[in-house]
């Protein structure tokens, strides 16, 4: 079954283990050769092109192709470096990075799937604008996934009728995806990974609301025109929106907003408690206080499909495929990323050493925009939690000092991954996640590298002015 994209490697590379002790064995990145970063690049190819050159096919077998790539990067490491430290990184891989990626992602999707807005909501630049300008302002509260999950499917009904319909969905990814998910670290997973390495709950919001309100409201301000025009474009063939005012607006499934609360409760919980418990597996240490947080966010999951009443989710056209899709696609993106990280992590003696070359002055400081841009690019292909920690330690890694005399930095650090994790349908897991709904729902979303065409057009410049705002503050 394709749902069991990693399964069968990871047991039956544990099983070979002849020691479990052995575990603890990690990879050495300074020994690691580009070459080891092909299986990504390839992945990343076949998530490109599949949709787009082989429909069908990639959409019957995506798993299949993914499990590839992720044998092709685990054999390899485990002929050259041993079954043990092979196991070791796809044992911290899968419990530590992914599994806590995927119940998030998972619980907002339930959730936020049962929460069904009722009315006669229509396309136009108004309403369209208003739900965009919301889902912004609310991704920082219940993070980009479930202000997205949201917004996604009223924004689809209120659409249905206009002939041009997929530029809201780019936006909604831009938006409410990624940028608006910036001022906490309940909104991007990178800002919660800062959180969970001491950067105060409350500093991103003091330190980027400016940033971040310029990017926003510049990348509003550009959905604006384009929808005007394509609003005007469309009434030219068709009478769109003149019918009816929005009458009984109204959202059902309340109990799924008790329960957004619970998943926000949760993460805090277990960001607060220090049990000082943990227990090991093969090298990884799960810490008691994420375990009950996973344990807890499944739990919420389940109890939303208990209490919401299976109308409002076939209403909302909820299906578990969107989810699926996610899962598997990441987690061969998080299996092949392994030997990539560890050369990252490695610093200057990795093969991506002259990253540090563009990141430091002659002096030795650290250069804010490079690391805005490296960090941004590189969270457009890349997991942008795991990027934002690898830069995270270059930077020094002390929150107390990156927060204080470096605060430069590490503002470009969160910008970076945050807003960047936009420009590719992968660089955060909600703009798939949004691409898979939307495809469902008949909306003939553009190819991986037309998305990005998207996002270089409308983006690259509203970075580029953030840029020299970044440079006049001497950051």
């Amino acid at each position: 079954m394709r749902q069991r994209l990693c399964g069968g490697t990871l047991a039956a590379i544990l099983l070979a283990i002849p020691d479990p002790a052995q575990a603890a064995a990690t990879l050495d990145g300074a020994s690691l050769g580009w070459p080891w970063a092909l299986p990504f690049v390839g992945i990343l190819v076949t998530i490109a092109t599949g949709p787009l050159l082989f429909k069908r096919f990639w959409h019957r077998h995506y798993g299949k192709l993914a499990f590839g790539w992720c044998a092709l990067t685990l054999l390899p490491l485990a002929a050259v470096y041993g079954v043990p430290a092979a196991a070791a990184a796809l044992t911290h891989a899968l419990l530590v990075e992914y599994l806590s990626f995927i119940v998030l992602l998972f619980a907002l999707y339930v959730v936020a799937g049962g929460i069904l807005l009722r009315g006669e909501l229509r396309g136009t630049p108004l309403v369209n604008t208003a739900m965009l300008a919301f889902g912004t302002l609310s991704a920082s509260v219940v993070g980009t996934t479930g202000a997205a999950m949201i917004l996604i499917r009223p924004l689809l009904r209120a659409n249905s009728a206009r002939l041009h319909n997929v530029h809201v969905v780019v936006f909604l990814m831009f938006l409410v995806a990624n940028i608006g998910g910036a001022l906490s670290p309940l909104g991007d997973p990178p800002l919660f990974v800062g959180f969970l390495h001491g950067v105060d709950f409350f500093w991103t919001t003091r330190t980027l609301w400016f940033e971040t309100a310029l990017v926003a409201g510049l990348v509003l301000l550009a959905f604006v025109v384009l929808d005007v025009h394509y609003y005007r474009k469309d009434r030219l063939v068709a009478a769109v929106g003149e019918a009816k005012r929005p009458v009984n607006l109204r959202v059902s499934g309340g109990i799924n907003l008790l329960l957004i609360a619970g998943i926000i409760g949760a993460i805090l919980a277990a960001a607060a408690w220090r049990p000082g418990s943990s227990v090991r597996i093969y090298g990884t240490t799960l810490e008691l206080q994420n375990i009950a947080r996973d344990a807890a966010l499944v739990l919420i999951a389940i109890l939303s499909l208990a209490l919401t009443p299976n109308e409002h989710r076939e209403a909302n056209g909820f299906s578990w495929e969107p989810i699926a899709e996610v899962a598997i696609l990441f987690a061969g993106i998080f299996v092949c990323i392994i030997p990539v990280l560890a050369m990252l992590d490695a610093g200057k003696d990795g093969a991506f050493a002259w990253l540090l070359t563009l990141l430091t002055a002659p002096d030795g400081s650290p250069r804010a925009v490079a690391y805005f841009w490296v960090t941004g690019v590189l969270s457009a292909f890349l997991d942008n939690a795991p990027t934002y920690l690898v830069f995270f330690e270059l930077a020094g890694g002390d929150a107390r000092e990156l927060m204080g005399p470096l605060a430069g930095t590490l503002a470009a650090i969160s910008m970076g991954a945050v807003y960047m994790g936009a420009i590719t349908y992968i660089g955060n897991a909600p703009n798939f996640m949004i691409y898979a709904i939307a495809v469902e729902r008949g909306v003939k979303m553009p190819s991986f590298f037309g998305y990005l065409l998207w996002a270089a057009v409308v983006l690259l410049p509203v970075f580029g002015v953030l840029t020299f705002v970044l440079l006049a503050r001497g950051t």
